[in-house]
């Protein structure tokens, strides 16, 4: 066992990330980059407990400090998952001013930031700040799509590290072995997840999800006209609003439970005076949360759209490239007979523009509507 037993198919990362734990001379900031299911969380975690190990500079995976890292309880290594759509000034301050601390107990002070390219530029400049002049005993590890989401100026002052989409026959192969998966199913859930590993397993073992890819995958067959297709782009946004309820509901309830009670709740239900400006800085953060997850459903679905017109393409130029969608093989066939690969070229710019617009805070509902139309429309 080892601690970098979960980066799959990430080869040369782990002799990086390995090499620089165990000479000891390192950089205080790292920027781990690589697209969705790449598994950047991963590899920065991994790093973080070859740091803390107290058996070998590299990590040895089953020492109490390896442990208590890979299982997110170590002192010394605090993990931030921003989970709403952005990270604000006040809250990198404040962490800023936590990892300025001497380690507790391990060999270093690690801040691991999940999705850093969500600090707003006020934070951002705040962050550089930190890691221009880090403490001695202090690690940034940051996580990021690309690096271009991160100021120029922080990217310059960090190790980067970058990770690539592992191998349908690497992410089948864990499904496999780690969670007992069906080779069959194992292979068309990694397919289908186009490499994203967390995806490929969900799609693996729950049947849910891969029912909601399905009706995703439909919306093709659907577009016959103006009516259908707006009714099409209503049940997308509908099915990620629905998503994001069941996501959200359970954690408000736990979260807003446990600050009512930390606050001093009585039993009859009453709390005290001056703790109301807390419940609504919670609430604010959970409706943030609630958008972000939405917005992350609906992506994932218009992922997987153009994942059927990437198909399409590929069967239009006759690409040797494996179908994602294998199983949809002949309505792929016949839906690249049907056009030229220019429109099917255009019908995938329509979905890439529909997620910027989301990303641009555009009523989902419009943004998906004007996609759908643009779909259908023969070019």
């Amino acid at each position: 066992m080892s601690v970098w037993d979960d980066l799959v198919g990430q080869e040369q990362v782990v002799e990086q990330l390995s090499s620089a734990a165990g000479t000891g001379k390192m950089a205080h900031a790292w920027l781990f980059t690589g697209p969705p299911g790449s598994g950047r969380s991963t590899a920065a975690r991994a790093f973080a407990a070859a740091l803390q190990c107290a058996e070998t500079p590299r990590g040895c995976g089953h020492c109490p400090s390896c442990h208590q890292v890979l299982q997110g309880t170590h002192a010394d290594v605090e993990v931030i998952r921003p989970s709403g759509l952005s990270y604000g000034v006040k809250e990198t301050r404040e962490l800023v001013l936590r990892a300025s601390s001497s380690p507790s107990g391990g060999r270093w002070q690690i801040v691991l930031f999940e999705d850093a390219d969500r600090a707003t530029e006020a934070a951002a400049n705040a962050l550089l700040k930190a890691i221009e002049e880090p403490p001695p005993r202090t690690v940034w590890l940051m996580c990021t799509p690309s690096p271009e989401d991160m100021l120029m100026t922080i990217r310059s002052r960090c190790r980067q590290v970058t990770l690539r989409t592992p191998p349908v026959a690497a992410v089948a192969n864990v499904l496999v072995q780690r969670d007992g998966i069906v080779p069959e199913i194992a292979e068309q859930a990694a397919r289908a997840a186009q490499g994203h590993i967390g995806r490929a397993r969900r799609l693996a073992t729950d049947p849910e999800a891969r029912k909601r890819r399905g009706e995703v995958l439909a919306v093709p067959r659907r577009l016959t006209s103006v009516g259908p297709a707006v009714s099409a782009a209503e049940a997308l946004v509908k099915a990620a609003e629905a998503e994001a309820k069941t996501t959200s509901e359970g954690l408000n309830e736990s979260e807003t439970s446990a600050l009512r009670q930390a606050l001093g709740e009585s039993a009859k239900g009453r709390m005290p005076r001056g703790t109301a400006g807390a419940l609504k800085e919670l609430e604010d953060r959970q409706k943030s949360r609630a958008t972000r997850v939405k917005r992350d459903a609906l992506d994932l679905a218009l992922l997987d759209l153009a994942s059927y017109y990437r198909d399409v393409l590929t069967l239009q130029l006759g690409a040797s490239t494996d179908l994602v969608n294998i199983d949809l093989a002949p309505e792929l066939r016949t839906a690249a007979a049907a056009g030229p690969p220019e429109a099917t070229l255009r019908r995938l710019d329509a979905i890439m523009e529909c997620r910027e617009r989301l990303e641009a805070n555009v009523n989902p509902l419009l943004a998906v509507e004007a996609m759908a139309l643009a779909l259908r429309i023969p070019r």
